[in-house]
Protein backbone atom coordinates (compact mmCIF):
# COMPACT_ATOMS: atom_id res chain seq x y z
CA UNK A 1 0.00 0.00 0.00
CA UNK A 2 1.33 3.61 -0.78
CA UNK A 3 0.35 6.83 0.11
CA UNK A 4 -0.63 7.64 -3.49
CA UNK A 5 -3.60 5.08 -2.26
CA UNK A 6 -4.68 7.40 0.17
CA UNK A 7 -7.80 6.82 2.53
CA UNK A 8 -8.75 9.03 5.33
CA UNK A 9 -8.87 6.58 7.56
CA UNK A 10 -7.46 5.06 10.84
CA UNK A 11 -7.17 1.76 9.27
CA UNK A 12 -5.14 3.31 6.46
CA UNK A 13 -2.88 5.03 8.65
CA UNK A 14 -2.46 1.77 10.87
CA UNK A 15 -1.45 -0.09 7.90
CA UNK A 16 0.85 2.68 6.94
CA UNK A 17 2.82 2.14 9.86
CA UNK A 18 2.30 -1.97 9.68
CA UNK A 19 4.34 -1.77 6.41
CA UNK A 20 6.98 1.21 7.87
CA UNK A 21 10.45 -0.03 7.61
CA UNK A 22 11.69 2.31 10.09
CA UNK A 23 9.03 2.29 12.68
CA UNK A 24 10.91 -0.01 15.17
CA UNK A 25 13.19 3.07 15.91
CA UNK A 26 9.65 5.26 17.28
CA UNK A 27 10.46 3.00 20.69
CA UNK A 28 13.94 4.62 20.60
CA UNK A 29 12.66 7.91 21.68
CA UNK A 30 11.08 9.41 24.91
CA UNK A 31 8.03 10.39 23.38
CA UNK A 32 4.70 11.39 25.66
CA UNK A 33 1.62 9.80 25.70
CA UNK A 34 -0.51 12.68 26.03
CA UNK A 35 1.47 14.53 22.94
CA UNK A 36 1.57 14.47 19.73
CA UNK A 37 5.23 16.23 18.99
CA UNK A 38 5.42 17.55 14.92
CA UNK A 39 8.46 20.24 16.06
CA UNK A 40 11.57 17.81 15.01
CA UNK A 41 12.81 20.60 12.58
CA UNK A 42 13.06 22.90 15.33
CA UNK A 43 14.35 20.38 18.35
CA UNK A 44 14.41 16.69 17.74
CA UNK A 45 13.23 14.56 20.85
CA UNK A 46 15.57 12.88 23.16
CA UNK A 47 16.65 9.21 22.05
CA UNK A 48 17.28 6.59 24.78
CA UNK A 49 20.75 6.37 22.66
CA UNK A 50 21.82 10.12 23.27
CA UNK A 51 20.63 9.89 26.84
CA UNK A 52 23.43 6.62 27.43
CA UNK A 53 26.34 8.19 25.29
CA UNK A 54 25.46 11.43 27.47
CA UNK A 55 25.67 9.63 31.01
CA UNK A 56 28.39 7.06 29.63
CA UNK A 57 30.36 9.92 29.11
CA UNK A 58 29.35 11.88 32.61
CA UNK A 59 30.78 8.27 33.79
CA UNK A 60 33.57 9.18 31.96
CA UNK A 61 34.26 12.57 33.41
CA UNK A 62 33.47 10.90 37.14
CA UNK A 63 35.56 8.03 37.00
CA UNK A 64 38.83 9.26 34.77
CA UNK A 65 39.25 13.37 35.91
CA UNK A 66 41.64 14.95 33.69
CA UNK A 67 42.12 11.37 31.85
CA UNK A 68 38.85 11.23 29.98
CA UNK A 69 40.77 13.32 27.71
CA UNK A 70 42.56 10.14 26.41
CA UNK A 71 41.08 6.81 28.59
CA UNK A 72 37.37 5.77 28.69
CA UNK A 73 35.04 4.40 26.10
CA UNK A 74 35.01 7.95 24.01
CA UNK A 75 38.31 9.80 24.89
CA UNK A 76 37.16 13.35 24.56
CA UNK A 77 40.59 14.96 22.81
CA UNK A 78 39.18 12.75 19.13
CA UNK A 79 35.56 13.40 20.01
CA UNK A 80 34.80 16.04 17.42
CA UNK A 81 36.50 13.92 14.76
CA UNK A 82 34.46 10.88 15.81
CA UNK A 83 31.45 12.79 15.68
CA UNK A 84 32.05 14.03 12.52
CA UNK A 85 32.84 10.70 10.84
CA UNK A 86 30.16 9.70 11.88
CA UNK A 87 28.24 12.41 10.24
CA UNK A 88 30.23 12.48 6.63
CA UNK A 89 28.03 9.76 5.00
CA UNK A 90 24.66 12.08 5.53
CA UNK A 91 26.19 15.19 3.76
CA UNK A 92 28.29 12.57 1.14
CA UNK A 93 31.92 13.51 2.34
CA UNK A 94 34.96 12.11 3.16
CA UNK A 95 35.37 11.46 7.20
CA UNK A 96 38.37 14.18 6.97
CA UNK A 97 35.99 16.81 5.78
CA UNK A 98 33.92 16.86 8.32
CA UNK A 99 34.29 18.33 12.15
CA UNK A 100 31.52 18.23 14.72
CA UNK A 101 32.59 22.11 16.18
CA UNK A 102 30.94 25.06 17.87
CA UNK A 103 27.88 26.43 16.73
CA UNK A 104 26.02 27.08 13.16
CA UNK A 105 26.87 31.27 13.54
CA UNK A 106 30.30 30.71 14.69
CA UNK A 107 31.34 28.23 12.07
CA UNK A 108 29.75 30.47 9.84
CA UNK A 109 31.77 33.23 11.19
CA UNK A 110 35.24 30.84 10.68
CA UNK A 111 34.22 29.58 7.34
CA UNK A 112 33.59 33.57 5.86
CA UNK A 113 37.04 35.08 7.58
CA UNK A 114 38.84 32.14 5.65
CA UNK A 115 37.20 31.51 2.03
CA UNK A 116 35.70 35.65 1.87
CA UNK A 117 38.76 37.10 -0.12
CA UNK A 118 37.34 40.29 -1.76
CA UNK A 119 40.08 41.24 -3.89
CA UNK A 120 39.57 44.38 -6.85
CA UNK A 121 36.06 45.17 -7.74
CA UNK A 122 35.48 41.59 -6.25
CA UNK A 123 34.39 42.15 -3.21
CA UNK A 124 30.49 41.30 -2.48
CA UNK A 125 29.04 38.81 -0.50
CA UNK A 126 25.63 37.21 -2.46
CA UNK A 127 22.52 35.74 -0.01
CA UNK A 128 18.70 35.97 -0.63
CA UNK A 129 16.31 37.28 1.13
CA UNK A 130 14.46 34.17 2.99
CA UNK A 131 17.86 33.42 4.99
CA UNK A 132 17.61 32.72 8.64
CA UNK A 133 18.56 36.38 10.24
CA UNK A 134 21.24 34.64 11.90
CA UNK A 135 23.47 34.27 9.08
CA UNK A 136 22.59 37.70 7.81
CA UNK A 137 23.82 38.93 11.01
CA UNK A 138 27.07 36.94 10.28
CA UNK A 139 28.21 38.09 6.91
CA UNK A 140 27.02 41.79 7.86
CA UNK A 141 29.51 41.64 10.72
CA UNK A 142 32.17 39.91 8.41
CA UNK A 143 31.82 43.12 5.48
CA UNK A 144 32.47 44.97 8.57
CA UNK A 145 35.27 43.61 9.46
CA UNK A 146 36.61 44.69 6.54
CA UNK A 147 35.49 47.84 6.32
CA UNK A 148 33.01 47.63 3.97
CA UNK A 149 29.50 48.90 3.96
CA UNK A 150 27.04 45.88 3.92
CA UNK A 151 24.39 48.29 2.11
CA UNK A 152 26.35 48.01 -0.51
CA UNK A 153 28.57 44.78 -0.14
CA UNK A 154 25.63 42.35 0.47
CA UNK A 155 23.43 41.12 -2.38
CA UNK A 156 19.86 39.46 -0.96
CA UNK A 157 18.39 37.81 -3.91
CA UNK A 158 14.55 38.87 -3.94
CA UNK A 159 11.99 36.09 -3.86
CA UNK A 160 9.07 36.44 -6.37
CA UNK A 161 6.38 35.20 -4.04
CA UNK A 162 7.89 35.49 -0.60
CA UNK A 163 7.95 31.25 -0.44
CA UNK A 164 10.73 30.27 -2.67
CA UNK A 165 14.08 31.63 -4.36
CA UNK A 166 14.26 30.68 -8.07
CA UNK A 167 17.53 29.12 -8.81
CA UNK A 168 17.54 30.72 -12.13
CA UNK A 169 17.61 34.51 -10.23
CA UNK A 170 20.30 33.66 -7.78
CA UNK A 171 22.35 32.65 -11.26
CA UNK A 172 21.74 36.09 -12.53
CA UNK A 173 22.88 37.96 -9.66
CA UNK A 174 26.42 35.80 -9.97
CA UNK A 175 27.54 39.19 -11.25
CA UNK A 176 31.67 39.67 -11.60
CA UNK A 177 31.59 41.03 -8.19
CA UNK A 178 30.80 38.92 -6.05
CA UNK A 179 33.19 37.09 -4.19
CA UNK A 180 31.36 34.45 -1.90
CA UNK A 181 27.92 32.57 -2.43
CA UNK A 182 26.25 31.62 0.97
CA UNK A 183 22.91 30.15 0.65
CA UNK A 184 20.22 27.10 2.58
CA UNK A 185 20.31 23.86 1.65
CA UNK A 186 16.61 24.44 2.64
CA UNK A 187 14.54 27.76 3.38
CA UNK A 188 13.55 27.30 6.67
CA UNK A 189 9.97 28.84 6.09
CA UNK A 190 8.80 26.71 3.29
CA UNK A 191 11.00 23.54 2.78
CA UNK A 192 11.94 24.45 -0.77
CA UNK A 193 15.47 22.23 -1.41
CA UNK A 194 17.73 24.69 -3.60
CA UNK A 195 19.56 22.83 -6.09
CA UNK A 196 22.83 23.05 -4.38
CA UNK A 197 24.73 20.75 -7.42
CA UNK A 198 23.38 23.29 -9.95
CA UNK A 199 24.03 26.35 -8.18
CA UNK A 200 27.32 25.16 -7.29
CA UNK A 201 28.34 24.45 -10.88
CA UNK A 202 26.95 28.04 -11.55
CA UNK A 203 29.59 29.93 -9.47
CA UNK A 204 32.51 28.24 -10.06
CA UNK A 205 31.96 29.05 -13.60
CA UNK A 206 32.42 32.24 -12.42
CA UNK A 207 35.38 31.32 -10.25
CA UNK A 208 32.97 32.25 -6.92
CA UNK A 209 33.13 30.31 -3.90
CA UNK A 210 30.10 28.98 -2.44
CA UNK A 211 28.92 27.44 0.99
CA UNK A 212 25.55 26.34 1.82
CA UNK A 213 23.85 26.14 5.56
CA UNK A 214 21.99 22.83 6.17
CA UNK A 215 20.31 23.30 9.10
CA UNK A 216 17.36 22.24 7.62
CA UNK A 217 18.42 19.38 5.45
CA UNK A 218 20.99 17.23 7.43
CA UNK A 219 18.96 14.34 8.67
CA UNK A 220 16.65 14.92 6.17
CA UNK A 221 17.72 14.03 3.12
CA UNK A 222 20.85 13.20 1.44
CA UNK A 223 23.51 15.27 0.01
CA UNK A 224 26.46 14.66 -2.34
CA UNK A 225 28.68 17.86 -1.24
CA UNK A 226 32.22 16.16 -2.23
CA UNK A 227 30.37 15.06 -5.67
CA UNK A 228 29.06 18.32 -6.28
CA UNK A 229 32.61 20.15 -5.34
CA UNK A 230 30.66 22.64 -2.97
CA UNK A 231 33.65 24.52 -0.79
CA UNK A 232 32.28 24.40 2.26
CA UNK A 233 28.56 23.87 4.37
CA UNK A 234 27.74 24.28 7.88
CA UNK A 235 25.05 23.42 10.02
CA UNK A 236 23.60 22.61 13.89
CA UNK A 237 22.67 19.14 15.09
CA UNK A 238 20.01 19.31 17.57
CA UNK A 239 16.97 19.49 14.71
CA UNK A 240 16.40 16.30 12.66
CA UNK A 241 19.76 14.99 13.73
CA UNK A 242 18.27 14.62 17.75
CA UNK A 243 21.60 16.29 19.30
CA UNK A 244 19.75 17.89 22.12
CA UNK A 245 19.50 21.77 22.82
CA UNK A 246 22.68 23.89 22.66
CA UNK A 247 23.94 20.25 20.72
CA UNK A 248 27.51 21.45 18.74
CA UNK A 249 27.38 22.37 15.33
CA UNK A 250 28.99 21.12 12.32
CA UNK A 251 31.15 22.43 9.34
CA UNK A 252 32.43 20.60 6.22
CA UNK A 253 35.27 21.90 3.92
CA UNK A 254 36.32 20.71 0.93
CA UNK A 255 39.71 18.47 0.98
CA UNK A 256 40.57 20.66 -2.30
CA UNK A 257 40.94 23.47 0.19
CA UNK A 258 42.71 21.73 2.98
CA UNK A 259 45.81 23.38 3.72
CA UNK A 260 44.08 26.82 3.59
CA UNK A 261 44.85 29.23 6.68
CA UNK A 262 41.92 29.43 8.92
CA UNK A 263 40.42 32.40 9.51
CA UNK A 264 39.79 32.00 13.18
CA UNK A 265 42.89 30.22 14.62
CA UNK A 266 42.25 28.29 18.02
CA UNK A 267 44.47 25.53 19.45
CA UNK A 268 42.06 22.76 18.45
CA UNK A 269 42.19 23.45 15.14
CA UNK A 270 46.07 22.27 15.82
CA UNK A 271 47.95 19.26 14.48
CA UNK A 272 46.79 16.43 17.10
CA UNK A 273 50.85 16.03 17.13
CA UNK A 274 51.51 19.39 17.70
CA UNK A 275 48.78 20.75 19.79
CA UNK A 276 50.89 19.78 23.25
CA UNK A 277 54.09 21.40 22.49
CA UNK A 278 52.27 24.39 23.07
CA UNK A 279 54.23 26.80 20.81
CA UNK A 280 52.98 30.00 19.98
CA UNK A 281 53.17 28.59 16.31
CA UNK A 282 50.12 28.28 14.69
CA UNK A 283 50.37 24.46 13.09
CA UNK A 284 47.10 23.62 11.48
CA UNK A 285 44.87 20.31 11.03
CA UNK A 286 45.70 19.45 7.45
CA UNK A 287 41.47 18.29 7.55
CA UNK A 288 38.56 20.40 8.38
CA UNK A 289 39.28 19.81 12.01
CA UNK A 290 41.64 23.07 11.48
CA UNK A 291 38.79 25.07 11.70
CA UNK A 292 37.81 24.37 15.44
CA UNK A 293 38.63 27.14 17.32
CA UNK A 294 38.54 26.67 21.32
CA UNK A 295 37.87 23.03 23.28
CA UNK A 296 35.46 21.14 22.51
CA UNK A 297 31.77 21.38 24.32
CA UNK A 298 32.40 17.63 25.12
CA UNK A 299 28.91 17.13 26.93
CA UNK A 300 27.04 18.71 24.00
CA UNK A 301 29.04 16.67 22.07
CA UNK A 302 28.07 13.26 23.86
CA UNK A 303 24.21 12.93 22.34
CA UNK A 304 24.99 12.82 19.04
CA UNK A 305 27.01 9.38 18.96
CA UNK A 306 23.80 7.93 20.29
CA UNK A 307 21.83 9.43 17.86
CA UNK A 308 24.12 9.05 14.70
CA UNK A 309 24.40 5.41 15.78
CA UNK A 310 20.70 5.01 14.20
CA UNK A 311 21.00 7.32 11.45
CA UNK A 312 24.05 4.77 10.89
CA UNK A 313 21.79 1.74 10.85
CA UNK A 314 18.06 3.30 9.38
CA UNK A 315 20.49 4.90 6.07
CA UNK A 316 19.44 8.60 4.65
CA UNK A 317 17.85 7.08 1.98
CA UNK A 318 15.61 5.25 3.55
CA UNK A 319 15.04 8.03 5.88
CA UNK A 320 14.14 10.52 3.25
CA UNK A 321 11.69 7.71 1.17
CA UNK A 322 10.01 7.80 4.75
CA UNK A 323 9.84 11.79 5.16
CA UNK A 324 8.47 12.31 1.97
CA UNK A 325 5.69 9.48 2.14
CA UNK A 326 4.58 11.28 5.76
CA UNK A 327 4.55 14.73 4.55
CA UNK A 328 2.80 13.23 1.48
CA UNK A 329 0.20 11.91 3.69
CA UNK A 330 0.53 15.04 5.91
CA UNK A 331 -0.92 17.20 2.80
CA UNK A 332 -3.51 14.79 1.59
CA UNK A 333 -4.99 14.90 5.18
CA UNK A 334 -4.80 18.87 5.03
CA UNK A 335 -6.70 18.43 2.13
CA UNK A 336 -9.49 16.43 2.80
CA UNK A 337 -9.87 17.57 6.77
CA UNK A 338 -9.45 21.28 6.36
CA UNK A 339 -11.15 22.00 3.00
CA UNK A 340 -12.21 25.42 2.93
CA UNK A 341 -10.91 26.63 6.39
CA UNK A 342 -8.60 28.73 4.44
CA UNK A 343 -5.44 27.03 5.12
CA UNK A 344 -2.64 27.64 2.51
CA UNK A 345 0.07 24.30 2.21
CA UNK A 346 3.24 26.69 1.15
CA UNK A 347 5.79 24.22 0.75
CA UNK A 348 6.50 22.33 -2.33
CA UNK A 349 4.55 19.92 -4.05
CA UNK A 350 7.36 18.16 -6.12
CA UNK A 351 9.04 15.78 -4.02
CA UNK A 352 12.70 16.88 -5.24
CA UNK A 353 11.94 20.76 -4.14
CA UNK A 354 10.33 19.35 -0.86
CA UNK A 355 12.71 18.73 2.37
CA UNK A 356 11.23 17.35 5.88
CA UNK A 357 8.43 19.65 7.02
CA UNK A 358 5.27 20.25 6.09
CA UNK A 359 4.40 24.67 5.93
CA UNK A 360 0.41 25.53 6.18
CA UNK A 361 0.18 29.21 6.37
CA UNK A 362 -3.47 30.71 8.04
CA UNK A 363 -4.31 34.63 9.00
CA UNK A 364 -4.80 33.15 12.20
CA UNK A 365 -1.75 30.68 12.63
CA UNK A 366 -0.77 32.13 15.80
CA UNK A 367 -3.94 31.79 17.48
CA UNK A 368 -4.07 28.16 16.18
CA UNK A 369 -0.38 27.48 16.82
CA UNK A 370 -1.36 28.56 21.10
CA UNK A 371 -4.36 26.45 20.22
CA UNK A 372 -3.03 23.37 19.40
CA UNK A 373 -0.02 23.35 22.03
CA UNK A 374 -2.87 23.85 25.06
CA UNK A 375 -4.31 20.31 23.46
CA UNK A 376 -1.33 18.67 23.40
CA UNK A 377 -0.16 19.16 19.64
CA UNK A 378 3.65 20.70 19.36
CA UNK A 379 3.64 22.49 15.94
CA UNK A 380 6.58 24.29 15.05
Amino acid sequence: MHVEDFSPTQGFARMLDKEDALSRFRDEFYIKSDSIYMDGNSLGLLSKRAERTLLDTIENWKDYGIDGWTKGKQPWFFLSEKVGEMIAPLIGAAPDEVIASSSTTTNLHQLVATFYKPTGSRTKILADELNFPSDIYALISQLQVHGLNPDAHLIRVKSQDGRFIDEDDIIMSMAEDVALVILPTVLYRSGQVLDMKRLTLEAHKRNILIGFDACHSIGAIPHSFSEWDVDFAYWCNYKYLNGGPGAVGGLYVNRKHFGASPGLAGWFGSNKEKQFDLEHTFTPAETAAAYQIGTPHVLSLAPLIGSLEMFAEAGIENIRQKSLHLTQYLMKLIEHELANMNFIIGNPREDSRRSGHVSLEHDEAARICKALKENGVVPD
